[in-house]
């Protein structure tokens, strides 16, 4: 259930509505409060409760930006890791895993309840990770293996009522196909974000066009509601933009704070921050070329100053 009422699908995209989304949960959590991460898993901060007062500090940093600027808000969190595979490497069970979910899901209509009345929207999302390392190839994941590993999540986040699921730091075609299946299966809207290298292509060798075309075709009925590109730095994913209708297909940008290799950010021992001025104007930018995008955030490094200077620079370009 939406926390604010709403005349159209949240899949259909609204005139003059933009979207903030949060932005790195995991280097946040990690280097400015504190807390360990097992297999670079939030759920289970669920069961600390100093944990939770940190989260609740986090996400009133992000949503007052989304208020001082006029953003509804595009809200997920925690599941990344939650699914069997990961969550039998953490010793959870399926039914504690449910729980967790349910425990995530609830976490971000708590938070968020307060600021109904100052957001245009709320809007309630599930996080879905791949099924293995978003830095490797998994070259063994088969579209049928990915819809019939990720169904049992999409079904939980059904049960959990949200508005759309968010399937993060994808990086193979086959996944992105499963994911879509399974999404449709449970009669939720999906948005599928690509990550990319420095040579702008996803590490398993496709160029975002590719990528997009090839998981709508194959898909087919079942295709996406939308793409986005994350956990990449604008200079890693604005080469990999071209012409053409696929790229009305992306709908979210959600980049990193740093330059740098995404593998060495999530090992540093501390948040690189990058440039927020830079990575501000550079999302401005974009927002000025791609009409179509209308959901903005960050990953690793980003929180409420990074978000500040988006949603400042994303507003001006869509009001010029």
């Amino acid at each position: 259930m939406t926390l604010a009422a709403a005349s159209v699908p949240f899949s259909k995209q609204e005139e003059g509505v933009l979207y903030l989304t949060e932005g790195g949960t995991e280097t946040e959590v990690m280097y400015r409060y504190g807390h360990e991460l097992r297999e670079f898993a939030m759920f289970e901060l669920m069961h600390n409760p100093a944990a939770v007062n940190d989260l609740r500090d986090m996400y009133r940093r992000y949503l007052d930006v989304a208020a001082k600027h006029g953003f509804a808000a595009l809200m997920a969190g925690f599941d990344y890791r939650l699914s069997p595979d990961w969550g039998k490497k953490l010793g959870y069970s399926d039914e504690a895993l449910r729980e967790m979910q349910h425990l995530c899901i609830d976490f971000l209509r708590e938070v968020s309840r307060p600021y109904i009345g100052q957001l245009p929207r709320i809007v309630i999302c599930g996080c879905v990770g791949p099924r293995g390392d978003a830095y490797s190839l998994n070259k063994e994941v088969t579209a049928e293996s990915a819809e019939q590993y990720h169904s049992w999540q999409m079904e939980v986040l059904a049960e959990c009522d949200v508005d759309l699921v968010w399937a993060a730091t994808i990086n193979n075609i086959p996944e992105a196909v499963g994911l879509a299946k399974a999404a449709a299966r449970a009669k939720l809207p999906i948005n599928i974000c690509w990550t990319l290298t420095s040579d702008h292509r996803l590490r398993s060798g496709p160029t975002v066009k590719d990528a997009v075309e090839t998981t709508d075709k194959v898909a087919g009925i079942a295709r996406p509601d939308s793409y986005g590109i994350n956990c990449s730095h604008p200079v890693e994913f604005e080469p990999a933009l071209g012409d053409g209708a696929w790229v009305n297909r992306l709908r979210m940008f959600r980049p990193n704070a740093a330059k740098m290799d995404k593998v060495a950010l999530c090992k540093i021992g501390h948040i690189e921050e990058g440039d927020p001025d830079e990575l501000g104007e550079m999302m401005g930018a974009l927002a000025r070329r791609f009409s179509g995008v209308d959901m903005w955030g960050g990953c690793c490094g980003t929180w409420d100053k990074h978000f500040d200077k988006i949603a400042s620079a994303v507003r001006m370009a869509r009001s010029s």
